[in-house]
């Protein structure tokens, strides 16, 4: 199951709604950790941080800077048992959008 984000009704009901630029930087990198955040984590998944989730998947990583280890395949897997998304990349752009409204404000 895909949890769809109501960021776009949330905006659009939003007078004061900050620009992009406001909220984030094109040149800045948002650090995995700040990207699933442990809100984001323990209300879409089994676990209580992201660190937790890594260590749990089945390879060899313990932590998140670990996470390149994990296979693809392995990882998609993982997110679909684990999680409220089909594959890593729903699980990736919910946590983007989260982390958006976030920095807007918008939870």
């Amino acid at each position: 199951m895909v949890l769809e984000t109501d960021i776009e009704d949330v905006a659009a009901q939003r007078d004061d709604l900050p620009t992009a630029g406001d909220a984030y930087d094109t040149d800045e990198e948002i650090p995995v950790t700040d990207l699933f955040a442990e809100s984001f984590i323990q209300e879409r998944t089994e676990f209580d941080s992201f660190d937790e989730m890594v260590a749990a998947s089945p390879s060899d990583a313990d932590t998140t800077d670990e996470l390149e280890t994990v296979p693809h395949g392995v990882w998609d897997e993982f997110v679909a048992e684990t999680t409220a998304f089909e594959d890593e990349q729903s699980f990736v752009m919910a946590a983007r959008d989260h982390w958006v409204a976030t920095k807007l404000d918008l939870n």
